[in-house]
Order: C-alpha cells, then sequence, then structure tokens
C-alpha cells in the first residue's frame, strides 16, 4: 500500500499515512488532523480518489510543466488550510496515461475535485490564488 509521509505543521512530527486510508488522518504525536497530500497513478487512482472518504482535490500535471510547477505551492497551502476536510492527490499525466486518456486530459495542469467518487468540479489551466481557493469553496459547497 502506497504510504505518504506527512509533516504536521502543528508540532513538525514526520507521519507514515495510508493513501488510501479511511477516515481523517491525525499526528500521532499531537492528534491534531493533518493536511492529506498523495500520489496517485493508473492502479491506485480508484482506491486513493474515487473512493476517499473525504472530497478529493485531484491535480493533474507534469514535471516538464512550468504552470505546474506554479500552481502546486498554492493547492499544497489548499490542503493544509483543510486538513480532515480535503485530500489533495497529485498524478503525473506522463507516469499514469491510462487515467489522462480516461479523463480526457488535454492540458496540464488540470484539476478536478471528486467527492463520493463523482467529479464536481474541472479545471484546466493554472490560476492565481485567490481563484484557484474559490473555485475549491465553489466545488465544496455542491
Amino acid at each position: 500500500m502506497n504510504k505518504a509521509i506527512i509533516k504536521c505543521p502543528h508540532c513538525a512530527k514526520s507521519n507514515r499515512v495510508p493513501a488510501a486510508a479511511d477516515g481523517r488522518p491525525r499526528c500521532g504525536n499531537c492528534h491534531r488532523e493533518l493536511p492529506w497530500v498523495v500520489e496517485a497513478g493508473d492502479d491506485d487512482f480508484g482506491e486513493i480518489a474515487e473512493r476517499s472518504g473525504v472530497p478529493a482535490l485531484v491535480d493533474f500535471w507534469a514535471v516538464w510543466c512550468g504552470p505546474c510547477r506554479m500552481v502546486s505551492p498554492v493547492l499544497d497551502q489548499l490542503a493544509h488550510e483543510r486538513p480532515g476536510q480535503i485530500k489533495l492527490v497529485k498524478v503525473d499525466v506522463d507516469h499514469s496515461p491510462q487515467l489522462s486518456t480516461r479523463f480526457a486530459i488535454q492540458a496540464v495542469p488540470t484539476l478536478m475535485v471528486i467527492v463520493d467518487g463523482k467529479i464536481v468540479a474541472r479545471q484546466a489551466g493554472a490560476a492565481p490564488a485567490p481563484v484557484l481557493r474559490s473555485w475549491l469553496e465553489g466545488a465544496l459547497a455542491k
């Protein structure tokens, strides 16, 4: 099983969290909710994102993509602002061709919000932090 190492923003303790865990990850030291940032690919996307117990913010990105590198810290910040409320799932399109085809990814970055296995919002291209924050809040309100 894929595990993510998540550093607690409250006490700085590193925590090993299964990428497909049920519930909401908590720090083993201070017991506060952790921001959940994981990677997924062709083999484990369904388990990690589509069957997630919390809404999944999916980032389809590529190493060579400049706008992806600009958006990534904003998405990390959104996950840190909403510990226990969202799971940020990063999908490298070059290593996940089946997912890229399945979701018709034609531009990177492409963002999706998946709630209860359904896509409730989708956006292609980079955007400033306030726009992404507003987009995510609107998607989570649906």
